[in-house]
């Protein structure tokens, strides 16, 4: 309302938000599992002192670099950029609400670029000691930096009390956060398996390749059982409401419950596999393999995650068409083009009736809604609907269509909206 629409139109739908961001969430999960797994590691290579692990580690901190500063960097940046243009009001409200807690989150990624730095450039300078006491202030700081995160995330789902006294501990300490910290950890160790599959199928040594992708595998199998009991608990702790839309009113998310309960076995089932001996190009297919596994299972999670928000961006407090709960009543009484403050067309005629509609539907609708995309095709949702059963779907918006919002307009400007998507969108 209070800033202008960035119309992706084919990427909108939350597809572009998406995909940068499970794509960043993922090597950002890697950051914290894969700090762990290289200290611990390097300290199975000193106990045993075998140098080819140790040459390994090495080898796989270059990579563990390489991905999580630039690629994941560069994702985090475009995270931001998008949020920023997509959906400007709620990300006012999460800088301004947690401030200290960005700020204190950016501190620990600091320590983690130095840190992380320090330990591949003086693999053979420091002493062992020191070079493991760098290698844990960079795991200490990644995990610090995914508790900070968490609460910042989970929020979003689960304010909480923070709706009623807008205090920053209950926004942050809100009722997911430990399921959740839980989940991020255990899912975090998980995927530095599956990266280490990866860097492990390339070791030229047969015995050290075998023995490095039977390691690797227990990262995978070891904390699947606490991966799946705090998947539990996390569900367990959200609110009744939320749960319903996600598992029984929100028929859109149907598809990522099905991609999320069919690739937990299929990592089991594929962990065991690689910890048997096999050729390294076979080896290598089924890294990568892995990986495109656990990347559709932790998106599956977060688009779940994501879906359960409906119909708000914040829950309980701000829509998804960034409309506050607590103004929704006067928007509609002034009506929206009345109210936002980028549009143009603020008295309806006959001759503006499809401009000012699509600037309805760019307010209250291009949040949530693809026009053409991948991802809640407008167009495709209008076909398979008469104009009576648009009529209804306005009607039961926000009642028997919970994930979605209230329609925020007046009965002329409902009309007007249909009249748009009737002769316009339904072409």
């Amino acid at each position: 309302m209070n800033y202008p629409v960035w119309q992706l139109e084919f990427l909108g739908g939350g597809f572009l938000i998406a995909v940068i961001a499970i794509i960043h969430v993922y090597i950002a999960q890697f950051a914290v599992g894969g700090g762990l797994f290289l200290v611990l590691t390097e300290h199975l290579a000193r106990r045993k002192n075998d140098p080819n692990i140790l040459d390994y580690v090495r080898k796989h901190t270059r990579f563990f670099m390489l991905l999580t500063l630039v690629f994941g960097a560069l994702t985090g940046v475009g995270i931001w950029f998008t949020i920023s243009l997509l959906n400007p009001s709620a990300t006012s409200v999460l800088i301004h609400t947690f401030v200290f807690a960005w700020g204190t989150e950016w501190t620990f990624f600091v320590i983690e670029i130095v840190s992380i730095f320090i330990y591949y450039y003086t693999f053979t300078t420091l002493s062992q000691r020191n070079h493991l006491i760098i290698g844990w202030i960079y795991f200490g700081a990644a995990w610090m930096s995914l508790f900070v995160i968490n609460g910042i995330i989970d929020f979003m789902l689960t304010p909480g009390a923070w709706v009623e006294n807008n205090n920053f501990w209950s926004g942050f300490f809100n009722p997911t956060f430990w399921p959740a910290l839980f989940f991020r950890t255990f899912f975090s160790i998980m995927i530095a398996g599956l990266f280490g599959f990866l860097t492990a199928s390339f070791i030229k040594d047969k015995e050290l390749r075998t023995t490095m992708l039977r390691y690797c595998a227990k990262w995978l199998l070891v904390p699947f059982v606490l991966f799946l009991a705090s998947s539990w608990w996390y569900r367990a702790s959200l609110p009744p409401h939320i749960d319903q839309i996600i598992f029984q009113k929100m028929p859109q998310l149907r598809n990522a419950i099905t991609i999320f309960l069919a690739c937990s076995p299929l990592l089991i089932l594929g962990g065991l596999i690689m910890a048997i001996r096999m050729p390294s190009g076979l080896s290598r297919t089924m890294a990568a393999v892995m990986l495109v596994i656990g990347l559709m299972n932790f998106g599956a999670f977060e688009f779940l995650r994501e879906g359960g928000r409906r119909p708000y961006i914040i829950y309980d407090y701000m829509y998804s068409n960034a409309i506050l709960k607590k103004d929704m009543d006067q928007v509609a009484e002034a009506g929206v083009l009345n109210q936002a403050k980028w549009v143009e067309h603020r008295r309806v005629t006959p001759y503006n009736i499809n401009a000012a509609g699509k600037e309805l539907f760019n307010v209250l609708c291009l949040s949530c809604h693809s026009v053409g995309g991948p991802l809640n095709d407008i167009r495709q949702q209008v076909r398979r609907s008469s104009p009576e059963e648009l009529n209804l779907i306005f009607t039961t918006m926000g009642n028997e269509r919970p994930y979605m919002p209230p329609f925020a307009g007046n009965n002329f400007e409902k009309h007007v909206l249909i009249n748009y998507l009737n002769t316009i969108i339904r072409k």
